[in-house]
């Protein structure tokens, strides 16, 4: 197996891996961060999401092959301590039922206001739409990222 040096969360980390070994059992298995979840295996749900370059990715879809000399931030790389404002909303919201899902979900949602800090109702429905939340909890996350934007609650409470 070819040996590989990927750049997560700031740290260089040597893998050996075979070239077509998905990133997200990288950073799981032989990295050993497993903060980053596993949910279909197909990029459709976003419980795998990763930054690459600072964007949002399905870690689940991209081999390791493809990623190389590129940046990788995992919901490790956020805060060491739950300091991040999307970190802090999260918790002040109570947004996880479950939980499963939410390394993905804070991971869209640093992403969104990275690039969008005053998103509408209709860019953060948008922006988060690819990840899946079996117990519901989109209210809560979508007032959770108005919260971390200081964006003031409406009369319905979202």
């Amino acid at each position: 197996m070819p040996a590989y040096s990927l750049l997560i969360n700031g740290k260089t980390y040597p893998v050996d891996a075979d070239a077509q070994m998905p990133l997200l059992w990288v950073i799981r298995e032989l990295v050993g961060l497993t903060g980053t979840k596993y949910g279909c295996g197909i990029a459709q749900c976003g419980a795998c999401t990763v930054h690459l370059k600072g964007a949002p990715v399905r870690s689940c879809s991209f081999p390791v092959s493809a990623v190389l000399n590129q940046p990788i931030t995992t919901i490790e790389g956020i805060s060491k301590d739950n300091s991040h404002p999307i970190q802090k909303a999260w918790i002040a919201e109570q947004v996880p039922q479950c939980g499963y899902c939410q390394s993905g979900q804070i991971m869209s949602a640093v992403a969104l206001l990275k690039t969008n800090p005053q998103p509408t109702d209709d860019a953060i429905d948008a922006a988060m739409q690819g990840n899946i939340c079996r117990c519901g909890t989109y209210p809560r996350i979508r007032k959770a990222i108005k919260r971390a934007a200081g964006i003031p609650p409406t009369p319905n409470g979202q």
